[in-house]
């Protein structure tokens, strides 16, 4: 049986899944999976547990190799799962010599401090026989871990510092996935809009965005993945104005829509900050898109508290949610709040779901009759700029990207006809 990787979380974790391919590979591993974990909430952290038992449990005789944020942060935890045979750490994840030597007394645990790591490595995945599981669209690591420390969140405790990827080696990187055919490719990190702090000159995301789009005119999208709206820079809200290949969908770490919630969280942006960071892009970028993440049932928060966050949807123009109920997290300074209850989390997240789902046929409705450009991902689904998904019943070859008449909505999904492949 060959190799598998099972990713939780974040795009950068099936970024780096696709790295543990191709490591894995070098080191001829076989008849294993790679659990790659994400820790960002005990539900995540469960959910990577019960898939260890599962797989185990189909196939005894393949090894169970386990990494990521959650093995990063408690490895002895899942070393003392009989099924799992080895636990890495998210450096060593990377390195081809953690998939070999399975013999009698090698060491099960293999998880270095984090915290030590001073650079990042950029997994160059283009000859590596990546495929990005088939998908026309290639992600791109740029930026790994936060040198913020909101009281929530231990990702910090799994990634490290913040540490960027020299500015010459990413545009190297898109340049050759736009040459191996790939028609978007999507910037990834763990707090992406930190980008260039650690490097000489300080570059910033802006300055890189417009760096990539100027010496690979070849790349026909470029996008970017979850943005700390404070942090974006003048550099970026120009790219943004002025370069149509960069997609106007933009997904927000907004977390709240209450100030002192914010507060508590020790995020650095308020509520008038997210508004207006939607509002100036809406102002060049009309038909922009915006998302965001958004937890429910933090300590402290009151009925009123959450109504800023429901309010928060119509104010912003927000319309594809990420709703998380909230869950203490070990040793974060939240964990040790005063605690509203499960129970309270998620009835206030099934409303806000609700509202999110509300704005997203909003929005959708209001495209039915013009005009989108779609990228052909598999056969009769494609994604807008946008990132709402195309369903359409033409045949057309996938990674074209072409002009298509939106008809109708099926839930989530835009109904479109195609009409002639764009160059």
């Amino acid at each position: 049986m060959s190799l598998e990787v099972v990713n939780f979380g974040c795009r950068l974790n099936a970024y780096e899944g696709e790295a543990i391919k191709a490591r894995a590979g070098e080191a001829q591993l076989r008849d294993a999976v790679v659990v790659n974990t994400c820790a960002v909430t005990a539900e995540a952290v469960r959910q990577s547990r019960q898939a260890i038992r599962r797989l185990k449990r189909e196939n005894p005789g393949r090894r169970i190799i386990v990494t990521g944020c959650a093995a990063q942060i408690a490895p002895d935890d899942y070393a003392a799962m009989p099924e799992v045979e080895r636990v890495l750490g998210n450096r060593e994840k990377l390195e081809a010599v953690s998939y070999a030597d399975f013999g009698i007394g090698t060491a099960k645990v293999r998880v270095n401090d984090i915290m030590a790591v001073r650079q990042t490595a950029p997994q160059m995945l283009v000859g590596d026989g990546t495929d990005f599981g088939g998908q026309p669209r290639a992600f791109l690591e740029v930026q790994n871990g936060c040198d913020h420390r909101c009281t929530f969140c231990v990702i910090p405790y799994g990634r490290g510092n913040s540490r960027s990827v020299p500015m010459g080696l990413v545009v190297s990187e898109a340049r050759k996935l736009a040459e191996a055919g790939y028609g978007e490719v999507v910037l990834t990190g763990v707090d992406l809009t930190s980008y260039g702090t650690d490097l000489p000159g300080t570059p910033s995301l802006g300055a890189l965005v417009g760096k990539i789009l100027k010496l690979v005119p070849e790349l026909k999208r470029l996008r970017l993945s979850s943005l700390d709206s404070i942090e974006a820079d003048e550099a970026l809200m120009r790219v943004v104005a002025e370069e149509e290949r960069l997609m106007p969908h933009f997904h927000l770490s907004a977390q709240s829509g209450d100030d002192m919630i914010l507060k508590r969280m020790k995020r650095r942006h308020n509520r008038a900050d997210t508004i207006r960071f939607c509002e100036d892009v809406r102002r060049v970028r009309p038909h922009a898109a915006f998302g965001a993440d958004l937890i429910t049932g933090f300590p402290t928060e009151s009925d009123a508290m959450f109504q800023n966050t429901m309010a928060l949807v119509d104010d912003a123009g927000l319309s594809v949610l990420h709703v998380f109920p909230f869950s203490p997290r070990p040793g974060t300074p939240a964990a040790r709040m005063k605690q509203l209850g499960g129970g309270i989390a998620r009835a206030r997240a099934a409303l806000l779901r609700e509202k999110g789902k509300a704005a997203l046929a909003a929005r959708l409705a209001s495209l039915v009759g013009g005009t989108q450009s779609v990228l052909v991902e598999q056969k009769g689904l494609g994604r807008t700029p946008c990132f709402t998904q195309v369903e359409f019943s033409t045949e057309i070859s996938t990674g074209s990207i072409i002009p298509m008449a939106i008809t109708g909505v099926a839930g989530s999904r835009l109904m479109a006809q195609s009409s002639e492949i764009m160059s």
